[in-house]
């Protein structure tokens, strides 16, 4: 059943793909920036209960819709799987600036793709050359499959609806808490940070593991073991090196942006990127899926036949 469920989520998401508005998730960013505004004291203590307060409830309601519906119809739970899948996935969600940031490099229209990359990272990107837009372009494509594909999945898998449920929402906070700058804030969002980190220990590892297998497997795991503790959020670093060395591209590296030069430790091997390692991503993203969608139904197969 979790084998149909997630086909017949990522078949519905592709026709109809989730938008970042959608009423569900701007329901859950304006709950949770009531939260913050409430519970946010600047302590590591206030941000474990306004966690618990924005994850619990979805989550625990998850779990008890999932068990009514085991016990009053097979057919309405597996509906159930495919609507809570379908809202907390998103391939659609990244790919569609992928795309059309790769028709705009192949196109000679620089400004379209700056554009389009600033749009997707929200921040300026007027500075890039096009070699910058495709690296970045592929970065944020690699970090996106996993937090909006990979990473559902994988603790759907092991937990039923409720794990998409818990991954989603832990990213959303580890990313509006966790990941915010601001010495005034404290310690709040740190927790945040720390939770969804475990959270996303294994599946991480799993979606860098896949990336290796369908790729160059030898250069993604040098790569990985060499490279990936360098990146400022090591789990994004595992991604990047295991993905870059698979496709034989350079990620990483100094970016020319706000008038001066940021500078990154370089990740995974080879040529420089362009709009052809774009699409090779494409193809990487969509062979490593279809490595997962394999190996669940022959598990599926396997626990059917007992």
């Amino acid at each position: 059943m979790k084998f149909l469920s997630i086909v017949a989520a990522l078949l519905i998401e592709q026709l109809y793909p989730v938008r970042q508005d959608n009423p569900v998730y701007g329901w859950f960013a304006r709950y949770a920036a009531t939260l913050d505004r409430h519970f946010n004291g600047g302590q590591y203590r206030h941000g474990v209960i306004a966690w618990a307060l924005a994850v619990a409830p979805p989550v625990l309601a998850t779990v008890a819709v999932s068990l009514l519906l085991a016990r009053a119809s097979p057919v309405l739970a597996w509906l159930w799987s495919v609507v809570v899948l379908y809202l907390t996935m998103g391939f659609r969600q990244f790919s569609h600036y992928f795309t059309e940031t790769i028709q705009a490099l192949q196109e000679d229209r620089i400004d379209k793709a700056r554009e389009l990359l600033a749009g997707w990272r929200g921040e300026p990107a007027g500075e890039f050359s096009p070699s910058a837009v495709a690296r970045v372009s592929i970065e944020l494509g690699l970090i996106g499959s996993h937090r909006h594909v990979f990473g559902p999945v994988a603790c759907f898998i092991v937990l039923g609806p409720a794990g998409a449920v818990l991954y989603r929402l832990s990213a959303m906070l580890a990313e509006k808490w966790g990941m915010r700058q601001d010495p005034e804030l404290g310690d709040f969002g740190r927790f945040a940070g720390r939770f969804f980190s475990g959270l996303d220990w294994v599946p991480s590892r799993l979606t860098a593991a896949s990336f290796a297998i369908v790729g160059n497997f030898e250069d993604a795991v040098y790569c990985w073991r060499t490279q990936a503790r360098s990146w400022a959020v090591e789990s994004h670093g595992i991604l990047l090196a295991s993905g870059g060395g698979a496709i034989g591209v350079r990620l990483g590296d100094t970016l020319q942006q706000h008038g001066g030069m940021q500078f990154r430790p370089e990740m995974g091997t080879g040529d420089d990127a362009d709009a052809d390692y774009m699409r090779s991503t494409v193809g990487l993203i969509w062979r490593a899926l279809v490595l997962w969608m394999f190996l669940v139904l022959i598990v599926t197969v396997a626990h059917s036949l007992g």
